[in-house]
């Protein structure tokens, strides 16, 4: 059952939002730093942390690298953010045990006052 399980809306209908947090988590591999409301952050942040995983379970294990690969490909809107993905920045992630991006606060926006925050790949 789903009771008490709830999603951040962000004020965007299903397809928009879902558009919205792809484009948003394939800058963020592709730039590594994203700046960006809190709530859009704590939205996105989930999703890339899993596809750090995927990644790792394909440098570690070659018969499970197609598919994991393909699972990346269904949420990233670039191939070469996702090769690049799979091929140099993993292995920043290989020994640590999760934990791969970071939420840094820089205070609220002028004109409307939402908190904006830098999301980060860690080192």
């Amino acid at each position: 059952m789903r009771h008490q399980v709830r999603k951040a809306k962000l004020g965007r209908n299903k397809s928009h939002r879902e558009a919205m947090l792809r484009s948003m988590v394939t800058d963020l591999f592709r730039h590594e730093t994203i700046k960006t409301t809190e709530a859009r952050a704590k939205a996105v942040q989930p999703i890339a942390e899993h596809l750090i995983t995927l990644a790792r379970k394909a440098r570690t294990n070659q018969e499970y690298a197609l598919h994991a690969r393909r699972q990346a490909l269904a949420v990233l809107t670039d191939k070469d953010v996702a090769a690049r993905l799979f091929e140099e920045q993993v292995d920043a992630y290989l020994d640590r045990p999760g934990g791969y991006t970071r939420i840094v606060r820089l205070g609220p926006r002028r004109g409307d006052a939402a908190e904006m925050v830098l999301l980060q790949l860690v080192d």
